[in-house]
């Protein structure tokens, strides 16, 4: 029987740098190597071998997974405009000027035409998701009635309810943890650069959500991150910066990064605060709450599976994790 590595070595990369191919395009070294630099906090200590390759390997699979739908979107005839690309332009640049903004795109390792590529990747993912996904997202009147019906304490509030979502990191080993990227942080060092990475995705507008998923260390991560609601007392007896957190934002804000006396790390959503007292079905913002919270346990699962279905269909080979388990975890830097 041919060893391992023998089996490795005749799945040799097609040239110098190319760490994937997905459908016969090629995905480089340099690729994975401009994300990972927006990834990992400049000022704080740079990270292990065995750290840096865990990251990149993450990221490679986040661009396998992107090139695999915006090559169904480009099938699809779903691409962005120019007309399009150039407005999120400009809505990124927000009220920075554009020497504030050129640092930025610097500080980041990004030229003007890479932040435009990443815009078009992401509108025109976004639109074929939209029409492959959104669009068959139906959530009928007789949804909403059987989940008042099945829900009615819920609507019967004692207290002030905050209605929460979280992405937590422990520097703790945890075997139980379980996110879309089977990703955990094992010590603080390892928890402080994961947070700082979070953190800066979500600045630049990555989904909460699909962060949580993916990345927290959390039992909520399957949901979204998303606890539902917590009441007034349970929020007295946490922990007082977890609480000052969620008394400070309004609907919509997500929380800095809070650390707890144990080392864990959260960043917080408050999606809805509901005042004390009973809610009838026919309130329209009852029915507009069920709604949004039956459409996002929708699109959460829809968009689950058709990434799985359309990775499934995709001929993926990474070379990247071929080379780390041929040299044991000890990838020479120049690879």
């Amino acid at each position: 029987m041919a060893s391992y590595a023998a089996s490795c070595n005749r799945q040799a990369a097609p040239g110098p740098g190319v760490w994937a191919v997905v459908d016969n395009k090629q995905i480089m070294r340099d690729d994975v190597e401009k994300v990972y630099r927006t990834r990992v906090n400049a000022d704080g200590p740079a990270p292990s071998q065995e750290e840096a390759l865990s990251l990149k390997l993450s990221i490679l699979d986040e661009l396998v997974n992107s090139d695999i739908m915006l090559d169904r979107a480009t099938k699809a005839n779903l691409v962005a405009s120019d007309a399009e690309v150039e407005d999120k332009f400009t809505e990124s640049k927000g009220s920075a000027t554009e020497e504030e903004f050129q640092k930025k795109l610097k500080d980041a390792g990004l030229t003007v035409d890479d932040l435009k590529s990443e815009i078009r990747r992401e509108i025109s993912i976004d639109k074929l998701l939209n029409r492959e996904v959104v669009a068959k997202i139906s959530i009928t009147d007789q949804d909403i009635t059987n989940f008042y019906n099945a829900n009615r304490a819920q609507f019967n509030l004692p207290e002030t309810q905050y209605h929460v979502a979280r992405i937590v990191v422990t520097p703790h080993a945890d075997p139980n943890v379980r996110n879309r990227k089977n990703d955990k942080a094992a010590n603080e060092t390892e928890a402080g650069r994961k947070i700082v990475m979070l953190e800066k995705q979500l600045e630049t507008g990555t989904d909460f959500s699909e962060l949580a998923m993916d990345y927290s260390e959390d039992t909520s991560a399957s949901t979204g991150g998303d606890i539902g609601f917590v009441g007034e007392s349970s929020l007295n007896k946490s922990d007082p910066a977890l609480k000052r957190a969620v008394l400070a934002m309004k609907p919509g804000e997500i929380s800095n990064p809070v650390q707890t006396p144990d080392g864990a790390y959260s960043i917080l959503k408050l999606i809805a605060k509901e005042p004390a007292g009973d809610r009838q079905l026919s309130d329209p913002q009852v029915q507009q709450a069920i709604r949004d919270a039956l459409r996002s346990r929708q699109e959460q699962l829809l968009r689950s599976a058709y990434l799985i279905e359309a990775r499934d269909e995709a001929h993926v080979t990474n070379y990247l994790a071929l080379q780390i388990l041929e040299s044991a975890g000890k990838l020479p830097a120049g690879n």
